[in-house]
């Protein structure tokens, strides 16, 4: 059983966004752009839950393939919207492992450069051919899964425990 954590922050969207060499140091593990493409394809909710919307979006930079359920009364996102995903390890902002409870201390973390956040564990990987894979996490039975080349998801381990952030972001 996973904890959800979800945070929404007005002004993240403002903020710059790790990348880069940093990337990994600080306990990011995979981060791209997305653009949706289609919001509760097969009706008002796809999922068991209520408020939750089931989002398929489209990699910018590396075309991974991402269907997400989100919490749609705290993030809601729509057809041909812009946003970033990052997966790290931990919250931390010099990627000091944490132990997988909420710091509650006030320290700038991760968190502060993004809207909404979840913790969850990686329950599934399955080899597609080609160099590629699909990666499946679960936030609490909220799923994710992420399909696109392995040499972008390698240092994802199955069963680890991650963080997924998000924030909307600008046309281009």
């Amino acid at each position: 059983v996973g904890v959800v954590v979800v945070v929404v922050d007005e002004r993240a969207s403002e903020r710059a966004s790790p990348g880069g060499a940093m990337a990994e140091r600080n306990g990011i593990l995979f981060e791209d752009n997305f653009e949706v493409e289609e919001v509760n394809p097969k009706g008002k909710s796809s999922t068991a839950f209520h408020n939750v919307a089931r989002i398929f979006a489209k990699g910018v930079t590396f075309e991974m393939e991402l269907v997400i359920d989100i919490q749609s009364q705290l993030f809601p996102l729509r057809a041909r919207e812009r946003f970033q995903l990052a997966l790290a390890s931990t919250l931390s902002m010099d990627g000091t492992p944490d132990n997988n409870t909420y710091n509650q201390s006030g320290e700038h973390s991760q968190l502060d450069k993004f809207d909404y956040g979840m913790h969850g564990k990686v329950f599934k990987y399955e080899y597609e051919g080609e160099h590629r894979i699909a990666l499946f996490v679960s936030y609490g039975g909220l799923l994710m899964k992420l399909v696109g080349d392995q040499r972008n998801l390698n240092k994802i381990e199955l069963d680890s425990n991650i963080y997924c952030l998000i924030k909307k972001t600008k046309e281009d």
